[in-house]
């Protein structure tokens, strides 16, 4: 299984599992079962008014939906279309910011070249090649493709290992402003802490407990002088307050 780093805007360092070919093939599957479906139905509504002389004009516009399929479902569905969503994987920028329209204009513009023009081989060869699974399209825009579900190393119910929490009682109650992607983002960091141990990964905890914390209002003061054992809090914190 193929995993990959990206660096957010806010410096966090998140690990993704990539997409692997079969993932995607599946999903590129359902997205033309889907488009065979609406393409056919389109076909006999189109001819029903043909009949009636004013269905030629009908068939043009809505075969403009029908050819951009991708790129409007990728572009309104965050990264995903139909069949993307049903498998659990998404389109992300490699650079750690959101995709632009350009990004997904150029994925299917090249979707001719690595799909169609050569019936899904060059884009097969290049995405079990490729360290980043990456298609032309992707290459060229610099995005991947991931799985967007929670279905890393850990979830949420193993995040700390905890026992018996029955009597616990929360420390910071605001924590649940935040999302289990944000507490995923948190045991992230720590785990990468512990596993490398050097400068840069111990600021990156101090770091993202200053940020959480702004986010949350809470006061240097009000929280443990280690960052890891305030990150640590937060977690179990949230895992009382939302089981």
């Amino acid at each position: 299984m193929s995993n990959i780093s990206i660096t957010t805007t806010q410096n966090v360092v998140i690990e993704y599992e990539l997409a692997r070919l079969w993932d995607r093939f599946f999903a590129f599957l359902i997205d033309i079962i889907i488009l065979f479906v609406a393409g056919s139905v389109l076909g006999m509504v189109g001819g029903f008014l043909a009949i009636l002389g004013q269905g030629e004009w009908i068939l043009i516009v809505a075969m403009i939906p029908l050819m951009t399929y991708t790129l409007l479902s990728e572009l309104l569905m965050n990264g995903q279309t139909l069949g993307k969503k049903a498998l659990g994987i998404r389109v992300v920028k490699l650079n750690g910011k959101r995709p632009t329209f350009g990004d997904y204009f150029i994925r299917w513009i090249f979707r001719f070249v690595d799909i169609w023009m050569t019936a899904c081989s060059l884009a097969s060869i290049l995405i079990l090649s490729s360290p980043r699974n990456q298609r032309l399209g992707g290459l060229t825009s610099n995005t991947s493709v991931i799985r967007s579900r929670p279905n890393l190393r850990f979830s949420l119910k193993d995040i700390l290992k905890l026992n018996d929490l029955s009597e616990y009682e929360p420390q910071f109650p605001q924590v649940r402003q935040l999302t289990e992607d944000d507490m995923l983002l948190i045991k992230t960091v720590i785990n990468r802490s512990n596993t490398y141990g050097n400068t840069a990964h111990r600021t990156l905890v101090v770091d993202t407990a200053d940020h959480i914390a702004e986010i949350l209002d809470i006061q240097k003061n009000e929280r443990p002088k280690q960052p890891v054992k305030f990150l640590r809090t937060l977690l179990r914190d949230y895992i009382v307050m939302t089981r």
